[in-house]
């Protein structure tokens, strides 16, 4: 059937459809009337269920012409006396009565396309403008009359984006908005005062109801406030003040391009000019700014992704040579020389483009051929959507609607209209590539992954895409990425980490392929991404290097533990440039030698650079220790040495400092230095034992060999102390430089509670004193403790006195009965309040048969035998072989026990690295905790 036959019959069947239900409605119509409704009604039925509701409208609709329909009026009288339904009633229907005239307009081609394009505009913004006055006059009875400080009323200001913005509006659109009002202040006149911002949101929410709500006369706008600062996350309305700090601070390049189309409606009620002027330092620069050329490369990979995602075929909006290429190309030029050009800062698209040749950025005929082309593009849009007033740019599939669209552009068929589109699209297409043509090497992000970031998919979208690129649990990982997307939007970030962010976040979900938890690596990725996202060298320095990025993607993965240290110092992300450093811990003897060189760079009299500089050579050593511990290259035993060493290292270097400190202010004591200060710093528990973790405090006892004359002589310096109280203070200093926060965090945290008579003892203690105590007055528990205790800092001199003192009170007689008796207590005690086993998890170091009760089977050991030999070591891996080669247990139990001990700390390391705790599943290592369990209820009795 030809596209004469289908219209016709059309025509005959809408014209008989309105007789039906209307009789009489077209008695009175001339010939050249009735022909030209027929030709309304077989193009579009919008028209028709517009007459079928309201034939009294027909002969206004037929009597408008091109030149009448220009002046409007473009908004009904709303009296304030009205009820909210009766003006959405109202609002729609003169909507519905306008649009008619337009479509019957444009099914006769009566009206030129510019033309109906200004029409549709003017319509919404009078529409808009008188809603939002009504609501004001409404709120205002309500609630008082908003003011500034000044006492002077502030109205409502609506910004018009997009083609509402350029007086370039479709026949069915959205309407883009964005609500801000010019000062802060508060309601007066009414029952409460509220603040505007209270007053004007509400007033927002009910132009958003007035326009969008679907009532029985269907809506007047779709209302959308996504372009609004912070998009959907951000207030409804906001003051220029908060405008202005949001553009300058967080604006980004796609808002630029947005605001370029900015326009408010019903005029700026005296504050137009105001907010011209605070929005054009955002929007147009001072010198000509060709970054906007790159940010139109991105655009164009939106757009095609935007088509290819959603399958737009035959688009004429979004596809190539389509409206939106047009509206890039003519934006692009004006973001670059707008700051320039002044007759450049027009929201309409083809003001704009009239002034290009002038500036020399196109030719007349590329201009010429580009206003055709856009015109005749935006004729299609709006024919298509006058045809039943749905908001689509897809040329249709049905015969009818071919023929349709093919009559009112003009076409005896669909086949000459495709043709004639097919032109004007190529054009448009070869400029736009021509424009871009500088652009460099196609990035080695797959197309289906290159505007996550930018475009706003919905979850549905990104699960497929991620299964196109085969990524591992497409649809958990979509849900975490877009979590982190919606963080990301919130935060502030300049449009040179955006772009940054755009090529770097799917290079890291590629990544993502190889790991054997994906979701749980990008949520802590995301959490390093949300910490650097607006250190703009960072994200770079990821861009850049993909051997960098393959390692955080790698040891983010496998520790939590990495993973959190990166996000407290994102500085450490230099660190994984090398991998073969990363991987390679210094040797033990090097930490001194590396510490002292890093902490060169720092000014000797600058405390706080460095306090920070160790911070970060223990976190910069700290990751590479990590690193080789997650990926096997070193084993437990070797980790926990490495750590041990560095912080000996890192103690080594505080007391001097500490030293310094206080000889500046109390002068030096006489005979000791900072190279000898006469103080010997004893470590227990994990340093003590050469078992330390990533997070252990370090527990010290700090001793001198001062006697009573000593003790009390004062230093030289302007404020003269005794020397006991020098010491004294020299720990509490010590203490400051290991344990004060710093933007890095503390070095250690330290617990001095072993020091004799714990928490309400002395700081420091004589080794006469310390001696006298161990001897004395020392619990069990201490000794037990003092099994695991060694010298870390201090002159030879003393370390020997300190290992005689130790090895006097560890090989003292003790009865055996009596110490099975208080080791079994202890641990009973420690067990009450210690173990979290339980609900199906065991606690691997205080569970029964756990890492402590095969500390206190050894200290048992050892203790009871009191034999000096055995306490050579503090750790107690060789204890153990101590044991077993002076026959305190036989080797195989010693070899046992040594296997299942470094197998629990295995693990214990593995959550410590991890999600941390130290709980497993109570099925696990029930073999290895039998056997503990046995030999203690053997040797120490049931517990």
């Amino acid at each position: 059937m030809s596209t004469e036959q289908l219209l016709v019959r059309q025509a005959d069947k809408a014209l008989n459809s309105l007789i039906e239900r209307h009789p009489h409605c077209l008695e009175g119509l001339s010939e050249a009337q009735l022909e030209r409704l027929r030709q309304g009604l077989s193009c579009s039925d919008f028209l028709l269920a517009q007459l079928l509701r309201h034939p009294d409208w027909l002969p206004w609709l037929l009597a408008q012409t091109e030149a009448s329909i220009q002046g409007g009026p473009w908004q009904p009288p709303l009296a304030e006396s009205l009820a909210e339904t009766e003006v959405q009633s109202l609002l729609r229907q003169f909507r519905h009565r306008y649009l008619s005239a337009l479509a019957l307009l444009g099914a006769n081609q009566n009206i030129a396309e510019v033309t109906r394009l200004h029409c549709l505009s003017n319509l919404a913004e009078g529409l808009i403008s008188g809603a939002r006055d009504w609501v004001y006059q409404q709120q205002c009875q309500l609630r008082g009359t908003p003011t500034d400080s000044d006492g002077n009323a502030v109205p409502l200001l609506v910004l018009g984006m997009g083609k509402l913005g350029g007086s370039e509006l479709n026949f069915s659109s959205d309407i883009d908005l964005i609500f801000v009002y010019p000062r802060s202040g508060s309601t007066q006149g009414g029952r409460k005062e509220i603040d505007n911002h209270e007053f004007f949101t509400r007033q927002g929410q009910k132009l958003i109801q007035l326009l969008d709500a679907v009532t029985e006369d269907g809506f007047a706008y779709r209302v959308d406030m996504r372009l609004r600062p912070f998009g959907d996350s951000g207030p409804l309305v906001m003051s220029f003040d908060a405008l202005e700090d949001y553009y300058q601070s967080q604006g980004r390049e796609w808002e630029r391009y947005a605001m370029v189309k900015g326009r408010l409606m019903g005029g700026g009620l005296g504050y137009g000019e105001e907010l011209e002027q605070l929005l054009r330092p955002f929007v147009y620069r001072r010198y000509l700014d060709y970054s906007a050329i790159h940010s139109l490369r991105d655009m164009k990979r939106l757009i095609e992704a935007e088509v290819r995602r959603r399958g737009l075929t035959d688009n004429i909006k979004l596809g190539a040579g389509g409206i939106r290429e047009v509206e890039f190309l003519v934006q692009v030029f004006q973001l670059i020389r707008g700051g320039r050009e002044p007759a450049l800062r027009t929201p309409s698209l083809l003001a704009a483009l009239v002034m290009l040749p002038e500036l020399g950025a196109i030719s007349d005929a590329e201009a010429q051929a580009l206003r055709a082309a856009y015109l005749f593009l935006r004729t299609s849009e709006n024919n298509l959507q006058a045809i039943n007033d749905e908001q689509t740019q897809t040329l249709p599939t049905e015969p009818l609607n071919r023929a349709r669209l093919a009559t009112m552009q003009g076409f005896g068929s669909f086949e000459a209209y495709l043709k004639a589109l097919t032109g004007h699209q190529q054009l448009v297409h070869g400029l736009f590539r021509e424009v871009i043509s500088e652009e460099g090497p196609e990035q080695e992000t797959p197309e289906p992954l290159r505007t996550l970031m930018a475009a706003p998919w919905s979850r549905d979208e990104v699960i497929s895409a991620f299964r196109e690129e085969a990524l591992p649990e497409p649809e958990a990982l979509a849900d975490a990425f877009l979590s982190l997307k919606e963080n990301l939007s919130r935060r502030s970030i300049g449009e040179r980490g955006r772009k940054q962010l755009e090529n770097l976040l799917p290079q890291l979900l590629l990544g993502l392929k190889e790991q054997l938890q994906p979701v749980k690596t990008l949520a802590r990725l995301g959490k390093l991404i949300e910490q650097v996202a607006s250190r703009t060298a960072y994200l770079e320095l990821l861009v850049e290097n993909p051997g960098a990025r393959a390692q955080l993607i790698k040891l983010t993965g496998a520790s939590a533990f990495i993973s959190e240290r990166l996000i407290q110092m994102p500085i450490l992300l230099d660190e994984l440039i090398d991998p073969r450093h990363l991987y390679q811990p210094l040797g033990f003897d090097d930490y001194a030698t590396e510490l002292r060189r890093f902490m060169l760079r720092i000014e000797p009299d600058d405390q706080e650079g460095q306090m920070e500089a160790l911070r970060q050579f223990k976190a910069a050593q700290t990751l590479r220790i990590a690193a080789a511990d997650v990926t096997g290259v070193l084993p437990l035993m070797k980790v926990s040495d490495h750590l041990t060493h560095l912080a000996e290292t890192l103690l080594a270097a505080c007391l001097p400092l500490a030293w310094q400190d206080l000889v500046k202010r109390h002068g030096e004591p006489v005979g000791l230095s900072a190279e000898h200060p006469g103080i010997l710093v004893v470590a227990y528990g994990k340093l003590g034992g050469l078992e330390l973790g990533y997070s252990s405090d370090l527990d010290l006892v700090f001793l001198t060999d001062l006697d009573d004359d000593s003790a009390y002589q004062e230093t030289p310096g302007p404020r003269a102390i005794t020397v006991k109280e020098f010491f004294f203070k020299l720990v509490q200093r010590l203490s400051h430089w290991l344990t004060t926060r710093t933007l890095s965090g503390v070095l250690y945290d330290i617990d001095m509670r072993l020091r004799p008579s714990g928490a309400s003892g002395l700081l420091v203690s004589t080794l006469k004193s310390f001696e006298q105590y161990q001897r004395d007055e020392a619990w069990l528990w201490e000794h037990q403790a003092l099994v695991r205790a060694r010298p870390v800092l201090g002159d030879i001199a003393l370390r020997k006195r300190f290992a005689d003192i130790r090895l006097a009170a560890l090989c003292k007689p003790r009865q055996p009965l009596a110490l099975q008796e208080e080791v079994r207590a202890m641990r009973q005690k420690m067990r009450q309040h210690l173990d979290t086993s339980g609900q199906g998890l065991f606690d691997v170091k205080q569970g029964r048969g756990g890492i402590t009760d095969i500390e206190f089977l050894v200290q048992y050991w050892l203790l009871a035998s009191g034999q000096q030999a055995l306490f050579r070591y503090s750790d107690n891996i060789r204890q153990l072989d101590a044991l077993s080669v002076a026959g305190g247990i036989d080797a195989s139990l010693a070899e046992r026990l040594a296997d299942i001990y470094v197998t629990l700390r295995q693990q214990q390391h593995r959550l410590s690295l991890d999600e941390g705790g130290r709980r497993v599943d109570d099925n696990l290592f029930l073999e290895e905790r039998a056997f503990v369990s046995a030999l203690w209820d053997k040797e120490l009795g049931t517990q």
